[in-house]
């Protein structure tokens, strides 16, 4: 049975993925770590207007948000997203390398998982 991921869920792992605290996160959303947090959990409905501010936030498109799916994110031969995320000006801590490091491993883990069902 396929767990699916909610909006919560979603933003989560766009902002793990892009490395972006949730202190940065709650800051440009004008909310506390713990209200940013509650977002994450799935406890707080949003408005269509917040999950645009947050899509615009990990530089997004809203419908990714609204439908995540890490085949699209590790898939980078395929993927215009990882490709894009790739760029320097989209980094916010890491280097390059340390990013397709990052994605590299993360691919290997996936693999693992899928050779193991």
């Amino acid at each position: 049975m396929e767990k699916h991921l909610n909006i919560g869920d979603s933003i989560k792992k766009f902002r793990e993925l892009k490395n972006i605290t949730r202190e940065l996160m709650a800051a440009e959303l004008g909310l506390s770590v713990s209200a940013y947090g509650n977002i994450e959990r799935n406890k707080t409905d949003l408005t269509i207007s917040r999950i645009q501010k947050i899509a615009e936030i990990l530089e997004v498109d809203i419908s990714q948000i609204m439908n995540f799916d890490a085949a699209q994110i590790f898939n980078i031969s395929n993927n215009q997203l990882v490709q894009a995320s790739v760029k320097t000006e989209n980094m916010h801590i890491h280097t390059e390398e340390k990013y397709i490091a990052m994605l590299e491993r993360e691919n290997e883990r996936l693999q693992k998982l899928v050779g193991e069902i």
